[in-house]
C-alpha cells in the first residue's frame, strides 16, 4: 500500500481549484474524489503510488494547520518550481520563500514555500 497525507480544508471547492492547478504543473492529477470534500492527488492520478488528500477533518472539526508541518513536492525543474510559486500565489496561495537556491541544503538545491489557501505549507524543490 501506497503511503499518503492528508491535508485539512475548510473550504473544499477553494482548496481542490488550488490543487487541480498547481499539481497539474508537476504531472500530478485527480487520483481519487468522494462525496463530502474528499480528493486525493498522485503523480499521474496513479493509484499505486504516494497520493496526498485534500478533505475537510473526519471528525467534522475544523481544520488547523500545523506549526512545522510541510509536504514537500519534487519538481522535474527549476522552472516548475517557478511555475508552481507563482500559480499557487495567483490562485490566493500566500508567499512562504521565493524561488532561489538553498545552499544550505546543497549547492544545487532549489526550492519555494507557499500556504494554501487553508494555511497548509508547501515545498516544492529541484535539485540538479
Amino acid at each position: 500500500m501506497p503511503a499518503y497525507i492528508t491535508l485539512g480544508t475548510n473550504d473544499p471547492a477553494k482548496s481542490h481549484a488550488f490543487y487541480d492547478a498547481v499539481m497539474a504543473i508537476i504531472g500530478w492529477s485527480v487520483q481519487s474524489d468522494f462525496p463530502g470534500g474528499w480528493r486525493a492527488y498522485s503523480e499521474g492520478g496513479r493509484s499505486d503510488v504516494f497520493k496526498v488528500w485534500v478533505c475537510p477533518p473526519f471528525d467534522g472539526s475544523p481544520a488547523g494547520v500545523g506549526n512545522g508541518v510541510m509536504l514537500g513536492l519534487p519538481a522535474r525543474s527549476r522552472a516548475e518550481v517557478d511555475a508552481f510559486h507563482a500559480k499557487a500565489l495567483a490562485l490566493g496561495g500566500t508567499d512562504e520563500g521565493a524561488p532561489g537556491l538553498r545552499p544550505i541544503y546543497s549547492p544545487t538545491w532549489y526550492g519555494a514555500y507557499v500556504r494554501d489557501p487553508s494555511g497548509n505549507k508547501l515545498g516544492l524543490y529541484f535539485e540538479g
